[in-house]
Order: structure tokens, then C-alpha cells, then sequence
């Protein structure tokens, strides 16, 4: 691993240390310091765990465990199958645990954003499509609607919110859409709803 090839590196070093060449000896005693061989080891255990991380049997739990419940019902009633079948089939089981794991084994963490539209003329102006997620807390931007074209844009944005912290939104933006509803002829009070 790394700490070998250090290893060799400082006896290369050690014999151009003897000749004096210059800098030589500051590079050595650099990869000979304590912190940096910390450093490495700790380097080299987070690549092992890396390495080793378990990964999901299957991606679609949820699936695995109706299969499991259809098999039970074949199964000879005994007390342990009726116990699994119950388990298989409670709401706390099937929505919370199993749908947790398929979420996090199909790395499905990020909304999906709806296609481009195909009718975006050539003239047209870039235009960016911001996700932001807000789990309960405000936007900390402003919306007001633009005196002579009648856009609804961002007024101002809150220092240290959501949409400062993100850097996604600047004031001054025309928002077009929102949360999938366009936003062309609505009040700044209906868009404030719908965010």
C-alpha cells in the first residue's frame, strides 16, 4: 500500500540525503514526520473499508419480501410461519425498513427533474433548472413580479438561507416553473403556495 511505497521512497531519499543534494533532507525528514505517517494509515484504512464496504444482496426488497409471503402461504401452518407472515406483511416491515433499503441499495436519493421542453427557440435566454430541497425551513429568497415584462423573478436573496447557502438562485432570476407548476400569469402569493 501506501505506507511500502513511502517506505521505499524514504530509502531512496536517505542515500541522496548522504550526497547533500539540496532539499533532499527536508523532503526526508517531511515523509519521515509522525503526522503524515498518521495520515497515511488513516488513508489506508478508509480505502480498506472502502474496499470492503457490504453491498445490498438485492435492489428490490420490497419485491423479495411478497415473493417470501406467496411462498408462506404454501407453506405448512405452524406458528413461526404465521409469526414471519405477519412480520412480512406489517406496514412498519413493508413502508419504513424495506422501502428505507431499496432506497439507499438504488442510491435514489435525488428528486428527478422533468425533460426539457423541445420548443426552446434559439434566442431564448440560458435557463438553469434549480433543485432545492427544503425539509421544512424557508427558501430565504424573495419573489415580486417584474414591472414592465410581468415575469415573476427573485427579488432578493436572504443572506445565510437555503437558496444563499446553495448558490443556486440570485436575485434577479425569472422563474418559470415551480415544483412542476409553470408559473406564467400567477400572483407572487400563488408561487409563495406553491414553493
Amino acid at each position: 500500500g501506501v505506507s511500502h511505497v513511502l517506505t521505499l521512497a524514504l530509502q531512496e531519499l536517505s542515500l541522496l540525503c548522504k550526497r547533500d543534494v539540496n532539499g533532499v533532507g527536508m523532503l526526508y525528514d517531511l515523509l519521515r514526520s509522525h503526522w503524515l505517517q498518521a495520515l497515511l494509515k488513516i488513508y489506508e484504512c478508509l480505502q480498506h473499508y472502502l474496499g470492503k464496504r457490504p453491498a445490498p444482496v438485492t435492489l428490490q426488497a420490497r419485491a423479495l419480501s411478497r415473493e417470501v409471503v406467496e411462498l408462506l402461504r404454501e407453506a405448512p401452518p405452524s406458528g413461526e410461519v404465521k409469526e414471519l407472515r405477519r412480520l412480512l406483511r406489517s406496514p412498519h416491515f413493508k413502508a419504513a425498513l424495506l422501502s428505507a433499503h431499496d432506497t439507499v441499495a438504488q442510491k435514489d436519493f435525488e428528486p428527478t427533474l422533468p425533460p426539457l421542453p423541445d420548443n426552446i427557440p434559439e434566442n431564448e435566454e440560458a435557463m438553469r433548472i434549480v433543485c432545492l430541497v427544503k425539509n421544512n425551513q424557508p427558501l430565504g429568497a424573495t419573489i415580486k413580479r417584474h414591472e414592465i415584462t410581468g415575469d415573476i423573478t427573485v427579488a432578493r436573496v436572504i443572506h445565510g438561507g437555503l437558496a444563499d447557502r446553495s448558490g443556486l438562485l440570485y436575485a434577479g432570476d425569472k422563474l418559470v416553473e415551480v415544483n412542476g407548476v409553470p408559473v406564467e400569469g400567477l400572483e407572487p402569493e400563488q408561487v409563495i403556495n406553491i414553493l
